[in-house]
């Protein structure tokens, strides 16, 4: 037989469409999906009693000919007839699968294909492609063949005597890379390593117990032994009912998606949802460092086991981004483009089910069992609160459940949630405008000295020390009423939360007016500006601080950019408090050898200055000398 390919018009689009977002790799991809279907029909059809005779090995092959220059992907499935071959075929975009599913519709067995495209992806390689197959009825085997163009023959094969199909793919000369083991190896690896029926490629060596060989002691010698590689795992764990794993089994399943993450993941979600879409998959949390950028391409999604990208935007929500797993859903097409997540109604709806699920499981760890001293949340706190940030700060809907659960942690570790903790600080913590005011440091060791003094005055302290720190304050200051967050070096202790009430001035305003330029006159002043301050006595006589909403915006605008700009371009500067109450202030005032007022004013300067991990280098050097002579 001879003749042409009917190509129909209305079905030209969707070839362009697919092959306009895919890779030539894909074409493996494609003919192994193609196989998988072969070989699920022929099992729906023994389990509805249709097909008779054994299934016996189901293994689909794929082999190398460097020789011949061919790569064949063969399965023992359904097959197909002349009728079939010249309808799924020679009429390029009819669906097989459409049609298998129209007539099998309770089919339990799950088919891949959609368009009937994916065959021809084969000439994207290959300067010929011939079709071997037989059918699983009492028809002869047809051999098909077609060289790139529309001209095809296809005639008996008297020599094709066993049930299924051969694709035969002669790779052309400018896609020789598609004959190399390695090549083909590292593709099914990526793109069919979970496929539901095993694929067989090549041959590895394995260390098994010698039949024949003993130690001194009896016990059998370990020995290499080279067997056929089956490169996919039918039945992953996301397949699986969660009841049936263990935490092991979900830790193995983790590390065989990423062989080089050494670190163990916190703990997983298993989604298994079949309305209003489905959608299987596990998703773990990783341990999330300091960072805010996601740790992209952790994600792969596939459709129906079969490897679609791991470019997930649009699939998850942002900021689920930090998260590792598996996503598997029918309603993603195999053929999927960026354009197309980010515009399909079921990804929405796969997305938003998503972070619902995420939620509901962190509000799950945050409630305590009976006779535990944390909640499971309290436990993986440290590792996650960060991802849990970022999640509010990016998805209202998130942000409104993560409210209940999120904790709040001070600085001798014990955990909180937001209601917890205002309502314990809430009597001494609120100021003179009815304001409670968080006090907060960013890092205990060098705002040491700030915290003690906050907590000798009866104040708690958190410790918030995340690089979306000052974002995630100024959503809590937006989202709870009469609130304020003040980092503990902000201000001196008394001015932290306003009172009415104040410490009378030793120093008179004169006295003021002249100490104001002594002090000036020993510091850089595009760095410093010198506040003078009636404080407690036994304060220190000079203090650093830094305003809190320049800090801040500072902050923000260093790791958002955008319109906030201005502030992260703005130099750091600092508030010189000179507690004006001080004994040895009275002195720098007094002192009448202006060379002595001088080294009076750099040592206590300096000593502000390295309280506040301020004071390096050479200025860092003339103070530990000065010190020293002083003494």
């Amino acid at each position: 037989m001879q003749g042409k390919l009917n190509v129909q018009t209305e079905n030209i689009f969707p070839v362009i469409k697919k092959f306009l977002y895919s890779d030539h790799e894909i074409f493996l991809r494609e003919l192994v999906s193609n196989a998988v279907d072969a070989t699920q029909k022929l099992k729906t059809l023994s389990t509805r009693g249709d097909f008779k005779d054994e299934l016996g090995d189901l293994t689909i092959d794929v082999k190398i000919d460097s020789k011949k220059k061919t790569l064949t992907v063969s399965d023992r499935g359904i097959g197909m007839t002349a009728e079939e071959v010249e309808k799924y075929i020679n009429q390029i975009a009819f669906s097989g699968v459409s049609d298998f599913l129209d007539k099998y519709k309770d089919s339990h067995e799950p088919l891949i294909g959609h368009f009937g495209l994916g065959f021809y992806s084969a000439f994207m390689v290959s300067d010929k492609v011939e079709i071997f197959t037989k059918s699983w009825k009492e028809e002869p085997a047809q051999h098909w063949s077609c060289e790139g163009n529309p001209e095809f023959s296809m005639e008996e094969d008297k020599k094709h005597t066993d049930r299924g199909t051969d694709i035969v793919l002669h790779i052309a000369d400018d896609c020789k890379e598609f004959l190399e083991e390695s090549t083909i190896l590292q593709l099914l690896k990526k793109y069919c390593r979970f496929m539901p029926v095993a694929i067989r490629f090549g041959e590895e060596t394995v260390w098994v117990d010698s039949e024949t060989d003993c130690d001194k002691d009896g016990n059998p010698k370990r020995v290499e032994k080279k067997q056929p590689r089956i490169i996919n795992d039918p039945d992953p764990a996301w397949k699986k009912s969660p009841s049936s794993l263990t935490d092991e089994d979900y830790k193995k399943f983790y590390h065989e998606l990423f062989p080089m993450n050494f670190e163990e993941p916190l703990f997983q979600i298993h989604l298994n949802v079949d309305y209003p879409f489905n959608l299987t998959g596990i998703l773990y949390f990783p341990k999330v460092r300091k960072t805010i950028d996601p740790n992209r391409n952790k994600i792969q999604l596939y459709c129906n086991q079969v490897f679609v990208t791991d470019q997930v935007e649009g699939v998850v929500p942002d900021y689920l981004m930090l998260l590792h797993g598996v996503l598997d859903s029918p309603d993603i097409p195999l053929n999927v483009s960026r354009s197309y997540l980010q515009s399909d109604a079921n990804v929405k709806k796969i997305s938003t089910h998503i972070s619902k699920k995420v939620a509901d499981k962190l509000e799950e760890m945050s409630k305590k069992k009976e006779g535990e001293e944390k909640s499971a949340l309290e436990e993986k706190w440290d590792d996650i609160k960060i991802f849990v940030q970022y999640g509010m700060l990016t998805d209202e809907k998130f942000c409104e459940r993560a409210m209940k659960f999120y904790l709040l942690k001070g600085t001798d570790g014990t955990y909180y949630t937001l209601d917890s903790y205002r309502e314990k600080i809430k009597a001494l913590q609120t100021d003179k405008d009815k304001t409670v005011c968080y006090l907060y440091a960013s890092d205990a060791d060098a705002e040491h000295a700030y915290i003690e003094k906050a907590k000798a005055k009866g104040y708690d302290v958190l410790l918030m020390d995340s690089p979306l720190e000052s974002h995630f304050v100024n959503l809590l200051e937006q989202k709870i009423e009469k609130t304020r967050f003040v980092r503990v070096d902000s201000d001196t202790v008394e001015k932290l939360i306003p009172h009415d009430d104040s410490i009378p001035e030793k120093l008179s305003k004169e006295e003021k007016e002249k100490l104001q330029p002594i002090i000036e006159a020993e510091i850089d002043k595009q760095k410093f500006t010198v506040q003078l301050e009636s404080l407690e006595s036994d304060d220190a006589p000079m203090q650093v601080t830094q305003s809190e909403f320049m800090r801040r915006y500072r902050e923000m605008a260093q790791t958002s950019g955008g319109g906030m700009g201005f502030y992260g371009e703005l130099p750091e500067s600092y508030n010189l408090v000179v507690n004006i109450n001080h004994p040895l202030i009275s002195r720098v005032l007094n002192e009448a050898d202006a060379d002595k007022q001088k080294e009076l004013v750099h040592q206590l300067t300096d000593l502000a200055l390295l309280g506040n991990g301020l004071l390096k280098g050479e200025a860092l050097s003339r103070f530990l000398k000065r010190s020293v002579e002083m003494i």
